[in-house]
């Protein structure tokens, strides 16, 4: 007889919240503070072009120990300090962001360098959407319907040489309309992160487009961003313009620029404390509510194998 183990990040289909569940709005969320949230128009800051690609199918294999955070909530509080250091006044600040045109640049050690129109790019790989958590590495954490396709699916069309090691990712540089960039020029623009190749073709690692069964909002990285779930999110870079295959392991921005605080890897583990915090506690946004921090935020059993030096 055949015995299934359940996976870390799976729960019974009966205790996944509800489609309907996580689109439906809650009045009370009006009173919580989140700057921006409540005067919303997604038309504004969703990407053009592929909008009807959504919603996806959601994934089965992969569901939550916990309740979707809400919408407006998850739309209008995150970091892009490309923009500002408040979180809640990112939303507020995008309006002159464009996102149409858009390219994506691959290139490096691969064998089909290319750079694709991102609508193109979006519509040449199967569209789906997956329930994730989000952990933060300042503990504040939420789990969000992301929908997206597999970074494997991009790698194996570029062909990336035996040389290849690391994919390094960076976001768009525009100062112009990215005032964060001008009043913090103390970091190494543009952003950088970097997966190890091994870790970008894990199944669970993908390129977001959208969220909450529509395009990607510009304060949360549209057009493309990176999901990578058992990782903080700072390894999550958004509006990503340029892919590029190293043998050498690149610099990230906040290794290089806070090494003793942030690590290369940057992994979801409980039991290393940033110098200034612990993170043994995830703190649910916009709750407050206190959940044990789980190893890989969850996805031990799927990407422990990476890590065999157990590097964070």
């Amino acid at each position: 007889m055949l015995t299934r183990v359940r996976k870390a990040w799976e729960i019974a289909e009966s205790n996944a919240i509800s489609e309907r569940a996580y689109f439906s709005r809650r009045k009370w969320m009006q009173a919580l503070g989140f700057a921006g949230a409540a005067g919303l128009l997604p038309q504004a800051l969703q990407a053009k072009g592929t909008a009807d690609l959504y919603p996806a199918k959601r994934n089965a294999k992969y569901t939550l120990d916990r309740p979707v955070t809400d919408e407006r909530v998850a739309t209008a509080y995150n970091n892009f300090y490309e923009f500002t250091l408040d979180k809640q006044r990112v939303v507020d600040m995008v309006d002159r962001f464009e996102i149409d045109p858009w390219k994506v640049k691959v290139k490096g050690l691969v064998n089909n360098p290319k750079t694709y129109d991102v609508d193109d790019l979006i519509r040449r790989f199967p569209l789906e959407e997956r329930l994730y958590r989000f952990r933060c590495v300042e503990t504040w954490a939420m789990a969000v319907p992301w929908t997206g396709f597999p970074m494997s699916a991009l790698i194996r069309e570029v062909d990336p040489q035996p040389a290849a090691r690391f994919m390094k990712m960076v976001t768009v540089f525009r100062p112009e309309v990215m005032p964060g960039i001008v009043s913090q020029p103390h970091y190494d623009w543009p952003y950088v992160e970097a997966l190890t190749l091994e870790e970008a073709m894990n199944e669970l690692a993908l390129f977001g487009t959208g969220m909450f069964g529509k395009p990607l909002p510009k304060q949360n990285g549209a057009p493309l961003r990176a999901i990578i779930p058992w990782k903080y999110g700072l390894k999550n870079i958004k509006s990503i313009v340029q892919i590029e295959f190293t043998k050498k392991r690149p610099a990230t921005l906040w290794n290089k620029a806070v090494p003793s605080e942030y690590g290369w890897y940057s992994n979801v583990n409980p039991r290393r404390p940033h110098p200034r915090w612990s993170q043994a506690m995830d703190r649910m946004i916009p709750t407050g509510e206190l959940r044990p921090t789980l190893l890989y935020n969850g996805y031990e059993q799927h990407v422990a194998e990476l890590y065999k030096g157990n590097e964070f």
